[in-house]
């Protein structure tokens, strides 16, 4: 007893000596360092575009939608276990919706809101700077049930689906969050009637109580027996910070992903409207990977491997990996044997093939002629050429000419068809679509949003009423 007193000691002495330097790792440590450019801003949210890797990269690139409730650097926690570095060096070209923190005013953004415009139209940037019509999406978590949402409502904007550890079927295999989110015994709007907003503190209790002896004791004495570990501290204090670094919920999406998902388990049932849109699962035909974690506390496999059975994609499968729910993207292992077989789907799946070019007749004569064979082969005959294919008389295809739009250059329209006046975009959370409805319902400057109502406005737009006042707000300010 002795002895082992005086090993105590000469421990607890060494510990105390490394102190100082942990607790400035704890307090320094880096997270999220894969450089990456803010390509898109609309309200909070920020669409981040990381730097390539390798010199050649797959056509069609990916973009990731994770969850709502915390940052997203959990997937560029450190350099050598990152999904995005992963990705990138497995030649895709990669993409990230940063959502940023709901303020006061967002209490009322809704999934519809989420879903059909902050993720559509971070999934037009994406598909305009690749020039691709589809591309692949990766949603994460809550974001996975988000994608699994936009998937079935723009079927024809992604071309592969990746569903990783995502919330998709409640039918009583769901785990313990589950059970405490019953309609029986829990009541949603509770919480949102009493602070708007759901806050990350009031998350994280919930979260925590799920394993609250590991969550709450463990951690804390594997972390002491291991203090003279530099490594080992260091991949302790990124974990504590992004843990630490929760995100509130909007109070309306709060209240619709609990009631909606949760307790009444609308999506796998079919049953799932977003503003009055039908979020059909029939028209997931497109290949789908699901990506579990076998002893995920938060979304067991049950939670998520019933979906592919739920729609018609002919091209699904799982991956189920002896992981937890955060492992799967930051553990070493996952890293090593998990992640190649996810890149090796995608990039199956990812080829587009190059149409042959038609060869070039040498001569004016043989094009004429090879014009005049196209015409004569068209059973319903030349009447059903559009106007700007003839050709006309000084001999040049109107087809070939590049059309421009009949816009007068000197005006500050936008963009063809919206109304003159300034550019909208330059007020925070306003983006292009945005700008558009704006337009479209005759907001063509920044007194015109001044002086708009914002009730009278949401009903034109189908644009939340926080967001307009946000915006009415920052108008009147120029």
């Amino acid at each position: 007893m002795q002895r082992q007193a005086w090993e105590g000691a000469a421990e607890m002495t060494e510990k105390l000596g490394v102190t100082p330097d942990r607790t400035e790792t704890l307090e320094n440590v880096e997270v999220g360092q894969t450089p990456s450019e803010t390509v898109y801003e609309e309200n909070k949210l920020h669409l981040k575009h990381y730097e390539a890797r390798t010199e050649e990269q797959h056509d069609v690139p990916i973009l990731i939608v994770y969850a709502l409730i915390n940052k997203p650097y959990i997937l560029d926690l450190q350099p050598d276990r990152s999904v995005v570095r992963t990705l990138l060096e497995a030649g895709f070209d990669v993409y990230l919706i940063d959502w940023g923190e709901p303020s006061a005013l967002d209490r009322s953004l809704t999934l519809d809101d989420y879903v059909t415009r902050y993720i559509d139209n971070c999934v037009d940037v994406v598909r305009e700077r690749s020039g691709q019509d589809s591309i692949n999406v990766l949603g994460y978590c809550m974001g996975g049930t988000m994608a699994s949402m936009y998937a079935a409502l723009f079927p024809e904007k992604v071309r592969n689906l990746g569903l990783m550890a995502a919330g998709l079927c409640f039918t009583g295999e769901g785990g313990v969050l589950e059970l405490w989110g019953a309609e029986e015994h829990y009541d949603p709007e509770r919480v949102t009637d009493t602070f708007g907003n759901v806050p990350a503190d009031f998350l994280d209790v919930g979260f925590a109580l799920m394993d609250p002896v590991a969550n709450n004791v463990t951690k804390y004495v594997r972390f002491y027996d291991n203090m003279d570990d530099e490594e080992f501290v260091e991949n302790f204090a990124r974990m504590e910070r992004w843990l630490a670094e929760g995100i509130d919920v909007a109070g309306a999406t709060y209240d619709q992903f609990i009631g909606d998902i949760y307790q009444e388990n609308k999506l796998v049932e079919n049953e799932l409207y977003l503003d009055g849109k039908h979020v059909d699962l029939e028209n997931i035909d497109m290949p789908v990977l699901q990506i579990v974690a076998e002893y995920d506390h938060l979304i067991p496999p049950e939670a998520s491997k019933p979906f592919n059975d739920a729609i018609p994609s002919a091209d699904t499968e799982i991956l189920e990996f002896a992981t937890g729910h955060i492992g799967m993207s930051v553990s070493s292992r996952s890293h090593a044997e998990l992640w190649p077989e996810v890149c090796e789907w995608f990039e199956e799946r990812s080829q587009v093939n190059v149409a042959a070019e038609p060869e070039t007749p040498d001569s004016d004569d043989e094009a004429d002629a090879a014009l005049a064979e196209d015409v004569e082969g068209d059973e319903n005959g030349p009447e059903d050429l559009e106007a700007g294919s003839t050709v006309e008389s000084d001999g040049e295809n109107e087809s070939d000419r590049e059309l421009e739009p009949d816009v007068d250059p000197d005006s500050n329209a936008t963009d063809v068809g919206q109304v003159e006046g300034d550019d909208l975009t330059e007020l925070s959370g306003i983006g292009s679509a945005y700008a558009q409805s704006l337009h479209e319902a005759g907001i063509g400057t920044f007194e015109d949003l001044a002086t708009a109502d914002p009730a009278e406005l949401a009903v034109e737009t189908d644009i939340s009423p926080s967001l307009l006042e946000d915006w009415i707000e920052q108008a009147s300010e120029r």
